[in-house]
Formats: C-alpha cells, sequence, structure tokens
C-alpha cells in the first residue's frame, strides 16, 4: 500500500483544497492529511482561523480522498509522522516549493500547483470588500 501525507489548516474548505486532496490521493491508495490545530496556527503560522480544529476535522473526513486525519501540533512532527504512518509520498502545495526538500532521504516529495483562482486568503480579503 502506497501511503501519501500532507499537511495544512483548510479552513474555509473550498474547491482549490478538494482539488489538492484528490490529486494528493491520486499519487497512492491511502491518504493522510495532518490538520493544523489551532494552537499551533495562532502560536506557530500566526493565522486565526474561522472554523476550530473539531470542525475542520469534521469536514476533511467527509472527503471520500481522506482516509485518515491526524493533527499537526509542531513544523518538526513531519519527519516523525513520515516514520510512524510509514509515508511513501509527502505532498505539499507550489507555494511551498523545495522548501521540505530535506525529507527526500525518507520518501517522495511532490508539491502540486495550486488551484489559481482561489485560496482562503482570498475569500477573508473578499467578504471584508463585501462587509464594507
Amino acid at each position: 500500500m502506497r501511503r501519501v501525507i500532507t499537511y495544512g489548516t483548510f479552513d474555509l474548505l473550498h474547491y482549490g483544497h478538494i482539488n489538492i486532496l484528490r490529486r494528493a490521493k491520486e499519487l497512492g491508495d491511502y491518504l493522510i492529511v495532518a490538520l493544523s490545530t489551532d494552537e499551533f496556527n495562532e502560536k506557530e503560522k500566526g493565522k486565526k482561523t474561522y472554523f476550530p480544529y473539531e470542525k475542520r476535522k469534521q469536514l476533511l473526513e467527509a472527503i471520500r480522498y481522506v482516509d485518515l486525519v491526524i493533527p499537526e501540533n509542531s513544523w518538526g512532527q513531519k519527519n516523525t509522522d513520515i516514520d510512524e504512518f510509514k509515508c511513501d509520498v509527502f505532498v505539499m502545495g507550489d507555494d511551498w516549493k523545495g522548501r521540505f526538500d530535506f525529507l527526500k532521504d525518507k520518501c517522495e516529495v511532490v508539491y502540486l500547483s495550486r488551484t489559481p483562482e482561489i485560496s482562503t486568503t482570498k475569500i477573508k480579503e473578499d467578504l471584508q470588500l463585501h462587509t464594507k
């Protein structure tokens, strides 16, 4: 069984997220999503999510491409997750290109192109414009 892992916040879930998850799943048989916790988002990423961790987790678990959702608590857990879950492929969006190449000695590292016209940041910006 070929195992794939990806990481993200997945707040305000949209079709760009679905595209990445679908394409990640196509690289293997089993897709693990490490979902950033609320604490990790606030303290390390400097982000406040709209939906709390448990709601974002429920949404991801409802997507047919996702086999398992685990919490992401720190930047450094990628090494241990790959070992613990015996992952063959590590996937991230191409906005992270090159940043995780250090994992290539453990597994294949793939950077997938993002859906250019959509992002959570863009949704939040558009909503701000509409409320003014």
